[in-house]
């Protein structure tokens, strides 16, 4: 009897175990729900400075392939053109590159020149403007980091201190009665003591009149616990993703669930930084991609437009699900980086589709 029941059980375990997996078995199988916007969202799209079109963008912008100049910015009716469509999907503010007068001098003239083309479209813009600060010049690693170079340190703290006028502007974006701040790649901003380098910076824009909502970022698909506890644990406020876009080993399993997929990530991300280090987190989500503009020869996917923005909507929900910020941000990668794709700005071909859908599931 004894044989009978162990050799029953067996028969049992091996049918079971030779049963085939089936997509109804992964975590990933669910379904992306229409979130109901009950109060809106402030979202804020980044905005490309170009001087020409890539060769390769396929797609025609309605206001044509128009130029930008290193000297004078962005054409004013180009501008104009694009502060209205902003106003059109519901996006609240553009986000400005800003680098470092004292050690990139030539690209910090033309960021400028682009945030004065900005301020010179009205006096009375419905939209805002935040900066993203990049210190790539100051070509910082573990061997040397921010404290080792004096002279380093204090321009770092004088870029700061050269956007005073902008943090002062009443059309700055704010969150909390603060200073909306980006602070691109801080990931790798290399310090013995970030959190001193991120007080003492706090404390000099004080004195300055000026409190601070600083936000850091790491790369894409990248998990928290590699950076918090250095980079972003006691130093910033919030942190976002680059784009998660799909350029790495894992790019076609995830281009088949990509909506549960950017869940997934935003969830775990949101979750782990509130719990450990109670930092709040910002979704960042693009409209679509297209890789072959940069790398003609490029094997991984694109999001392409189609299905009447049905993708983008499903990002926009799942943005919407993973919000955990006082000021209900949302970022859009990008507003017209149409050199890889990313863009919401109105195309000839998709019209002004994506700026509706923005504004439908982001404002009431």
């Amino acid at each position: 009897m004894l044989l009978l029941v162990l050799l029953v059980g067996s028969l049992a375990s091996c049918k079971k175990d030779n049963e085939d997996p089936s997509v109804e078995d992964s975590f990933l199988n669910y379904e992306i729900e229409e979130i109901p916007v009950t109060e809106n969202y402030n979202v804020g799209a980044f905005y490309t400075f170009f001087t020409t079109f890539n060769a390769n963008v396929k797609e025609t912008p309605v206001l044509g392939k128009y130029t930008m100049s290193n000297v004078s910015g962005v054409p004013l009716n180009i501008m104009q053109a694009h502060l209205g469509y902003a106003v059109q999907g519901g996006i609240d503010y553009f986000v400005f590159n800003f680098r470092s007068l004292n050690r990139d001098v030539n690209n910090y003239k033309i960021d400028t020149t682009v945030i004065r083309s900005y301020l010179n479209a009205g006096p009375e813009n419905k939209v805002k403007f935040a900066i993203n600060y990049n210190f790539s010049s100051y070509a910082l690693t573990d061997a040397a980091p921010l404290e080792s170079n004096a002279q380093k340190l204090s321009q770092f703290y004088d870029d700061f201190a050269k956007m005073e006028k902008y943090f002062k502007n009443p059309n700055y974006m704010k969150v909390d009665g603060k200073a909306l701040i980006f602070i691109n790649d801080s990931r790798n901003l290399y310090s013995n003591d970030n959190k001193a380098i991120y007080t003492e910076l706090r404390s000099r824009l004080r004195a300055l009149g000026v409190e601070l909502y600083i936000v850091g970022n790491q790369e894409r698909w990248s998990p928290p616990a590699r950076y918090a506890p250095a980079r972003f644990a006691g130093c910033v406020d919030a942190v976002y993703h680059q784009s998660l876009l799909l350029n790495n080993a894992y790019a076609w399993d995830f281009f088949y669930v990509l909506p549960q997929a950017m869940d997934q990530n935003l969830k775990y991300n949101r979750e782990y930084l509130a719990q450990h280090y109670s930092l709040e987190y910002i979704p960042n989500i693009y409209p679509g991609n297209d890789f072959k503009i940069t790398a003609p020869t490029s094997v991984f996917p694109n999001v392409e437009r189609k299905d009447g923005g049905a993708m983008y909507r499903k990002l926009c929900n799942v943005a919407k699900m993973n919000v955990n910020n006082k000021g209900r941000l949302v970022l859009i990668d990008s507003f017209n980086d149409w050199a890889n794709g990313t863009q919401l700005e109105p195309a000839q071909s998709y019209t002004d589709s994506y700026l509706n859908i923005t504004k439908q599931q982001f404002k009431r």
